[in-house]
């Protein structure tokens, strides 16, 4: 009987033992699932959100067909819903309450915090929050005043556009020579700012520009070699690197993991210059040979393409593609100019400088061609005669060294070897007037690169020689913003920049390999 009662506590300890073993191994198995439904949902997520550029595997692959409902889901969690039935004890006058009483109004709040109205908010204490002040000494507001301040605040920054609007009366078209009160095309030469951003757009103050550092754009595969292009496809998510490793890389950029797609070695070939196709269907890459290549996205293959028929140069390293994705431009021996069909890849055409060939624009959506080089003097070709409009001297000139348009052809920029930059209004060049509207001379050394973001407000400015050689003009001012390069971050020597469709990303390659990534707070889409 003593036996029974000491081997009793043992195998109740092991029962406990046992079903403590099982209780660890259901949790086990439960936390398990529940993980791998997780990375399930956040794996659908990222192919719904990236598609197949975000898988290594699947790059290169054309995507499959989506229908429109599995992109688009409706949120009504706003909207007040009418329940399907009332309580036994409801009064039947409930059944009288209108329709209009059972659905929130347009504008109304679906639900507020009541706790708003009782808390204050001091907001003279936070250098943040002193912009909303109404007077100097004004410091405690209540919740409620604080909230509506913001959104005040909020739509003064983000305007907005009037087509968008629900109570807006603006068609396509809608202007006429008679004019109006809204009317402001008589005015649009009066301004350097109204050839920058149009009426009702959203305008970048000029002084300080407002930016944020993110993680390196290449941070995933860093290279070890000078960065030579950096280029944003037209979806604003994919990012192309190119350098002396002969590498061409494809990032995903977020502006925390940045992960790396897909990698390519070209083994015969240091790249020098790689583009897409602003259609986003292709990469242009080429170095100092005599051939180029073409990389086909979709079907993730590459071209070996050259030498050009009928040409002897060496080297087809430096070269433009024009904004219809129809003609790539390379620069020639002895001041030529060789046009390519990005379509069949041979040569179309070729024009001829008095001077050597330095750089290269393209202009008005690929109808006019801008050349500068060795004799001083700026071309405009019009593709369509294959003649040249107009050459005129490039002021303080020398020696042209780049070359860039604005979106909308208004304005182009020249860089000299000198290190002056200058601002024109193409009209006014075209017209004869050889003054440029503005001369930015804070850089010392050869002008290597310049670059118009989407709405031609910033301007970067690039020499190569020196380290942090790094300007951004505030075009519509026509003045430097004075805290960029940052004060306390050394950028080494810079070698390309690009900003991203919106603007909301900039990313610029140096000569040790990285790829410095900013946030350009103004805008709100990348």
């Amino acid at each position: 009987m003593s036996t029974l009662s000491q081997n009793a506590p043992t195998s109740k300890a092991r029962r406990e033992e046992t079903e403590d073993d099982v209780r660890a191994k259901r949790r086990k198995m439960e936390e398990e699932k529940q993980r791998e439904s997780e990375q399930v949902e956040m794996k659908k997520l990222e192919n719904l959100l990236f598609g197949s550029l975000y898988n290594p595997v699947s790059f290169g692959e054309k995507d499959g067909v989506v229908e429109g409902s599995d992109l688009f889901r409706v949120d009504r969690s706003a909207v007040r819903q009418t329940p399907d039935s009332e309580d036994d004890d409801d009064d039947d006058d409930d059944e009288q309450v209108s329709d209009d009483e059972r659905v929130i109004r347009k504008g109304e709040a679906a639900w507020e915090d009541e706790e708003e109205k009782e808390i204050n908010i001091n907001i003279a204490s936070v250098n943040r929050l002193r912009k909303l002040r109404k007077e100097e000494d004004e410091g405690l507001i209540s919740g409620s005043e604080y909230i509506a301040r913001l959104r005040a605040h909020h739509a003064k920054l983000n305007p907005g556009t009037d087509w968008a609007r629900t109570d807006s009366h603006i068609t396509d078209g809608d202007s006429s020579d008679d004019g109006g009160e809204g009317d402001d095309d008589d005015d649009i030469l009066k301004t350097n700012e109204d050839l920058v951003v149009k009426s009702g757009g959203s305008k970048l103050c000029s002084g300080l520009l407002e930016y944020s550092e993110h993680a390196d754009a290449n941070i995933a595969d860093p290279s070890d070699a000078p960065i030579n292009s950096v280029q944003f496809h037209q979806n604003a998510q994919l990012l192309l690197t190119a350098g002396n490793d002969r590498r061409l890389r494809f990032f995903q950029i977020d502006g925390k993991r940045n992960t790396k797609i897909q990698s390519i070695f070209l083994e015969d070939c240091p790249i020098h210059k790689a583009a897409f196709l602003p259609n986003g269907s292709q990469v242009i890459v080429s170095g100092r040979r005599k051939y180029f290549y073409s990389f086909d996205l979709e079907n993730a293959k590459f071209d070996k393409i050259g030498p050009l028929v009928g040409r002897e140069e060496k080297s087809l390293e430096s070269f433009e593609v024009s904004q219809d994705s129809k003609t790539v431009a390379f620069m020639g021996n002895g001041g030529y100019i060789l046009l390519v069909s990005t379509k069949t890849k041979e040569l179309t055409g070729t024009l001829k400088m008095n001077g050597s060939v330095r750089s290269l624009a393209f202009s008005d959506d690929g109808k006019q061609l801008l050349s500068s080089g060795g004799d001083g003097q700026v071309y405009v070709w019009d593709l369509r005669t294959m003649k040249c409009l107009y050459k005129g001297v490039d002021e303080g000139s020398t020696c042209g060294t780049s070359l860039c348009s604005s979106p909308n052809g208004a304005l182009f920029a020249s860089g000299t070897d000198r290190g002056i930059v200058n601002i024109y209004k193409k009209a006014e060049f075209l017209g004869g007037k050889r003054k440029p509207i503005k001369t930015v001379d804070n850089l010392t050394s050869e002008i290597d690169f310049l670059k118009f973001n989407h709405d031609g407000q910033i301007l970067a400015i690039i020499s190569r020689m020196n380290k942090d050689s790094v300007k951004l003009v505030h075009v519509p001012s026509l003045t430097v913003f004075s805290n960029w390069p940052p004060p306390n971050k050394k950028m080494n020597y810079p070698r390309c920049l690009d900003f991203s469709p919106g603007s909301g990303f900039m990313a610029m390659g140096n000569a040790s390999g990285k790829v410095l990534l900013y946030k350009l707070n103004h805008y709100m889409n990348a």
